[in-house]
């Protein structure tokens, strides 16, 4: 693909560099979007989207180390080469959920709502972000025969990803942008059928994006770390989240409503 968009002297502007800044900054226009509409403080919320970045990069990076531990400690000056990489998307999520949870206790922010408000942003980041994978040649698939198969043959992408070259590889960058652009429109279309309540858009997204995350893992082909011989990393946390989401959401549907208390815009609206 186009790992480097553009090269001006010693400049050079990654692709996936480029479109992972598209893809929180879309997020997080999301994300404030739909806080507003439900009464929350935008400005708490924009502060809540940058730690939640942040934690988000530091995250995804940490468990990239953590899977290939030997590795690292074996080659150390390699931690450097990391700056380049995305990293494992969970390793991001979950730090970037505890950050919040922190960030939303310590402010006094209603938790479900405000994560409620973040699942579909997130959905909406990663559908972009893997399209910078796809770019980059990383998060690479299995050796294919079908006729979508596609085939890298940038020398970067095999030098410094170790991505398969003139090879067909299933395209699982596509297939998790497209079972999350799915994630996301249902977040969206079903969000107020049935009966609402607080945390269901979150829960509902974690349990979604474990499920395919699962499946998809099977059609990966680059190193990832295994858990008990068979499980990638990934799969080994998704077996983990669905059953808690499963949980979350019976917990959370039979637990009695209690009126948020009214934000700013909210009170503001009251007096006009």
């Amino acid at each position: 693909m186009h790992p480097t968009l553009v090269e001006i002297g010693p400049v050079t502007v990654y692709t996936y560099g480029l479109l992972l800044a598209l893809a929180y900054l879309a997020g997080l226009q999301l994300a404030i979007w739909r806080a507003r509409e439900r009464g929350l403080d935008g400005a708490r919320v924009l502060d809540l989207g940058i730690y939640i970045i942040v934690s988000a990069l530091v995250g995804a990076k940490l468990l990239l180390v953590l899977i290939d531990v030997d590795y690292f400690w074996r080659n150390p000056a390699d931690l450097f080469s990391i700056v380049r990489s995305g990293g494992v998307f969970y390793g991001g999520l979950i730090l970037a959920v505890a950050v919040a949870f922190w960030y939303m206790r310590r402010h006094r922010m209603p938790l479900w709502a405000t994560c409620d408000a973040f699942a579909p942003a997130i959905a909406l980041g990663h559908v972009i972000g893997r399209f910078g994978c796809l770019m980059a040649g990383c998060c690479y698939g299995r050796p294919t025969t079908l006729p979508w198969g596609i085939t890298f043959t940038d020398p970067f992408a095999g030098r410094e990803l170790g991505t398969p070259l003139g090879v067909p590889l299933h395209p699982t960058q596509l297939y998790e942008a497209g079972a999350e652009l799915v994630i996301l429109v249902f977040l969206l279309a079903f969000e107020r059928k049935g009966r609402p309540f607080p945390g269901r858009t979150f829960w509902g997204y974690l349990l979604l994006y474990g499920v395919s995350r699962f499946v998809i893992e099977f059609f990966r082909g680059d190193e990832r770390g295994m858990v008990m011989g068979w499980l990638s990393t990934s799969q080994f946390i998704s077996v983990i989240l669905v059953p808690l989401s499963l949980g979350m959401l019976w917990h959370l549907s039979r637990t009695p409503a209690v009126a948020p208390a009214a934000g700013p815009v909210a009170r503001q609206r009251r007096r006009t």
